[in-house]
């Protein structure tokens, strides 16, 4: 069994869907693992992953303006302020989605479909620097 570990570093210019599909393709194909799982984990609360569909951006589109219809700025009952409006809204929409995301490798390839991709999924206005860790493990 093998292992290889890369972090990457995914800058953002505030709320939005930023896909590296290609990166994690290059890691997994430079990995020489040719079956096994990745592993894909971002350290951060107030962004989150998702495997999303990369061919008509309306779905972006549509996906941000559900999540601030659902986790809106302005919610007057939130105590959690310290850090801006968009600060606890942000962190609710990174728990409805998911901060962790495995992927089969076969043939030294992930299996995502034909449409998929991965995204990171920023949910804070202002530009941030985030942190990505990649983890493949297999034969």
């Amino acid at each position: 069994m093998q292992q290889a570990v890369h972090s990457i570093s995914i800058s953002t210019r505030g709320q939005g869907l930023y896909e590296f599909t290609d990166v994690l393709d290059r890691f997994v194909a430079e990995s020489g693992i040719a079956t096994g799982l990745v592993t894909v984990f971002v350290r951060h609360t107030s962004c989150s992953l998702l495997i999303q569909e990369n061919a008509d951006p309306d779905v972006q589109t549509d996906l941000l303006g559900f999540f601030r219809r659902l986790a809106p700025e302005g919610m007057d009952w939130l105590v959690h302020t310290t850090e801006g409006p968009d600060d606890m809204p942000a962190h609710i929409r990174s728990a409805l989605t998911q901060t962790s995301i495995s992927i089969p490798v076969v043939d030294e390839q992930t299996v995502l479909g034909t449409w998929q991709g991965i995204y990171l999924f920023e949910h804070r206005r202002r530009p941030h620097q985030r942190s990505v860790v990649l983890h493949i493990i297999g034969e």
